[in-house]
């Protein structure tokens, strides 16, 4: 079964306080989507690759196409202004009429790295919904109207990441059912096959510290630390 990367890139980045979306934005001498696409063009197990992007950025997607040679880029797709609604954009573009594996991936996310898309790819043989994270080293709190509520037992807290990876067909039933249901509420993919498909179960294979998500500026002088020292 061929397995589908699509980079999700349609986000604005409205929290870094900047005009240009943070997936554009420099690291390491290249931008921060280049990053991410890099990994999944690269990997064996991986046979196509997709972007999702706000059409507002598609100029600016193009520019960077034209300096690299990602042999296997599938296509572009316009996504929306909500995270959904980008998976759904890459559903339609890049699920194709047989059945295929889609691995979906925040652009703001570029030091993923080669074994953990190793690890999703092996686990999509015999699961068809595999996510990705890393045990919380920290206690969590379930906090309501400012008070701690619960305090879960921390050894099954998990902190997610990305990609997050389904057999097309099951992607597509779920967000069917979702779009149907008045109280859908927009949340992570695998946030609606869990509430979707709740006879699938979502298998976890663990992450890397450094698959973190560029959310604030600082995190751009962080994944640059990250780098200098692989590069070390």
């Amino acid at each position: 079964m061929r397995n589908i990367a699509v980079v999700l890139a349609g986000g604005s980045g409205q929290r870094m306080g900047m005009r240009m979306p943070k997936q554009f934005m420099a690291l390491a001498g290249r931008t921060v989507i280049e990053h991410a696409v890099d990994i999944f063009n690269a990997h064996s197990a991986i046979d196509g690759v997709g972007i999702v992007v706000h059409p507002d950025w598609r100029s600016t997607l193009d520019s960077i196409l034209q300096r690299n040679r990602w042999d296997k880029l599938l296509g572009i797709a316009n996504g929306g202004a909500e995270r959904y609604l980008s998976s759904l954009a890459a559903i339609e573009a890049f699920g194709g009429n047989d059945e295929c594996n889609l691995l979906l991936h925040d652009a703001a996310r570029p030091l993923i790295d080669s074994d953990t898309v190793s690890r999703v790819t092996e686990a999509l043989v015999c699961h068809p919904a595999v996510a990705v994270a890393i045990p919380s080293v920290d206690t969590v709190f379930q906090v309501d109207d400012g008070k701690v509520q619960a305090i879960p037992q921390r050894t099954t807290m998990w902190l997610a990441q990305t990609p997050q990876a389904f057999r097309c067909s099951l992607l597509r039933d779920a967000y069917k059912r979702a779009l149907s249901d008045a109280s859908f509420a927009a949340t992570d993919d695998c946030g609606v096959v869990h509430r979707y498909r709740p006879d699938i179960d979502i298998y976890v294979v663990e992450g890397d510290s450094r698959n973190f998500k560029i959310t604030f500026p600082e995190d751009i002088q962080r994944a640059e630390m990250v780098i200098q020292r692989h590069h070390a």
